[in-house]
């Protein structure tokens, strides 16, 4: 016989508890998107949110590194420069040290060969540079008086008494920041104080870094497990040649336009034309800005030597190879240098140079392309967990 309880209490309440959904029927019967009272989980504006205050903390820390490095330029910018020149020594102080030089004697030579070299580059220049600035000092004064002719005849139409009322003001606004320039002189002091210090302190660390370079980065790698250790290893290799590509591509690039610069000054006739091919070579160290100060000295050199026309002249060579080097020199071989692409060079180039001047404009490549190859280490090296992992 089957019994069944239909009092009201007992059923009712067996019923209702056969009736109510478990925990995991009401998350399965609520919406995705939504909570239990209804409320949406995670709105859009919380991720933007989110995503927000973790951009601004990076953010911060980022302007916090860079401001403590700006603070330690005379720390930071020597050990940069003693990077770059130990890339470059290092090769030749290793092949001197396979042909069966002591390595410390084979460090010296190389260093010492190095500043020989430039020493001798400029003892070469000197006496050049001191005849052609005798010939061009009796020209002076001839190409002044060029160029006030030219403004009081040429287009601007400027009469004698206004260029005279101009050079007036001029005296009477040097002498009113007088003070000024007294202070501005003794800053200058202080940044000679500091080029000295960091002179010094590059040649230093760049001995300690071609002598015990590898011995230091050994060090670093030792406080890692053995197996980040083999991984380090590799990529610092990659960071070093890719640094040492990068060095050797701006070389090529600087020859380029020293050779053209010259071939130009030579058809235009304008002299020295050895010391500002060698002042357009080294510009090339300084991206954006060194073509152009090279540029504008060797205009001035045609003014004063051969006139507004000479000037001219010179500055549409300067023109048209600063754009060959700005749209094709640097971007191609620069690019097949450190493997970026020609894209990736001009954005580096113009942001590093509007984030921090010459030096961010100096630095933005080989920070793009060093952060290229750690990038791509990082991914191989994810890649090659997956295995490992499942």
């Amino acid at each position: 016989m089957i019994v069944v309880d239909i009092s009201g209490d007992g059923g009712d309440e067996a019923l209702a508890g056969r009736m109510k959904p478990s925990v995991a029927e009401q998350t399965e019967a609520t919406p995705t998107g939504s909570r239990r009272g209804g409320w949406p989980r995670r709105t859009l504006l919380d991720t933007v949110a989110s995503i927000s205050w973790k951009f601004l903390v990076i953010a911060l820390a980022l302007a916090v590194i860079v401001y403590a490095l700006v603070k330690l330029r005379v720390v930071v910018f020597p050990v940069i420069a003693a990077l770059f020149a130990a890339t470059l020594i290092h090769p030749a102080a290793k092949w001197l040290h396979r042909r069966g030089l002591p390595r410390l004697a084979s460090v010296w030579v190389a260093i010492l060969g190095s500043v020989l070299l430039l020493a001798g580059v400029a003892a070469l220049l000197t006496p050049q540079v001191a005849n052609e600035f005798g010939t061009l000092s009796g020209d002076v004064s001839r190409g002044s008086r060029q160029v006030i002719e030219w403004l009081s005849r040429g287009p601007l139409e400027l009469s004698r008494a206004e260029l005279n009322r101009y050079v007036d003001r001029a005296n009477e606004q040097l002498q009113a920041n007088s003070s000024s320039i007294t202070s501005g002189v003794l800053a200058g002091a202080i940044k000679l104080g500091e080029l000295l210090v960091g002179i010094i302190l590059t040649f230093v660390l760049t001995f300690f870094f071609v002598k015990d370079g590898a011995a230091m980065f050994s060090w670093f790698t030792g406080q890692f497990s053995e197996r980040r250790r083999e991984s380090l290893n590799v990529l610092g290799m990659r960071l070093w040649e890719t640094l040492g590509a990068y060095l050797r591509g701006l070389a090529f690039v600087g020859l380029v336009d020293a050779v053209l610069i010259g071939i130009a000054l030579l058809l235009i006739g304008v002299p020295l034309v050895i010391p500002l091919a060698v002042l357009t070579f080294f510009g090339a160290f300084l991206p954006l800005i060194g073509a152009t100060v090279a540029g504008v000295v060797a205009a001035l050199v045609a003014l004063v030597s051969g006139g507004v026309v000479d000037a001219l002249l010179v500055g549409v060579a300067v023109l048209v190879v600063q754009q060959v080097e700005g749209h094709v020199l640097q971007p191609v071989v620069l690019g097949r240098a450190i493997k970026l692409h020609p894209a990736v060079v001009l954005l580096s180039l113009a942001a590093g140079g509007v984030l921090a001047g010459i030096a961010g404009a100096f630095l933005a490549v080989p920070v793009a392309a060093l952060a290229t190859v750690v990038g791509s280490h990082i991914k191989v090296e994810r890649r090659d967990e997956l295995p490992a992992s499942n």
